[in-house]
């Protein structure tokens, strides 16, 4: 009788503290909703990266063209008034032909992103902030076409900015 007695002990200790243990459980939660982070749409991420790389383009452009040009400005005004060789005017032309060709590459490729702004919808909402740098590299053409390649660069300077404000505006990928 003591073994079933103090088997029937352990048996009510052993409930007790199931008991006990079992108030200790706190209850599971559920994990807070996390708010789910709104990625753009491929569209504006692969625009964003298009920014990119004409801001990238344009500003080492800008940078080489700056000193190009006053070089280019400076012979041609040395050209009118002191007598220099003729093989320094021929270079000197064909440097104004390739500042000129040069432009025109960098406008075409301007052009096509500013497009790509107007044309497709989920991209109108930052035409605002990219719209005219068609114009502005038209001017810069204008300016190398008429010879004033220093006046050139001020107009890619403008649209190197308007790129920096878009890509500023452009939700970013990482999020």
């Amino acid at each position: 009788m003591t073994t079933l007695r103090s088997f029937t002990l352990i048996l009510l200790f052993l409930t007790v503290f199931a008991g006990l243990a079992s108030a200790q459980k706190t209850t599971a939660r559920p994990a807070p909703a996390k708010t789910p982070t709104k990625i753009p749409p491929l569209e504006v991420r692969a625009e964003r990266v298009k920014v990119s790389n004409q801001l990238y383009n344009l500003a080492a452009f800008v940078e080489r063209l700056d000193p190009i040009s006053k070089n280019i400005e400076a012979l041609d005004n040395d050209a009118r008034t002191k007598k220099i060789k003729k093989e320094s005017i021929d270079k000197n032309e064909a440097n104004k032909k390739s500042v000129v060709a040069a432009i025109r590459g960098l406008r075409d490729g301007l052009v096509a992103l500013e497009t790509d702004f107007r044309t497709k919808p989920n991209l109108k909402l930052y035409l605002p902030k990219i719209q005219g740098i068609s114009d502005l590299s038209g001017q810069s053409l204008d300016s190398a076409v008429a010879g004033k390649f220093v006046a050139s660069v001020a107009p890619l300077r403008t649209a190197k900015q308007r790129l920096i404000d878009t890509l500023a505006a452009m939700p970013n990928a990482e999020l």
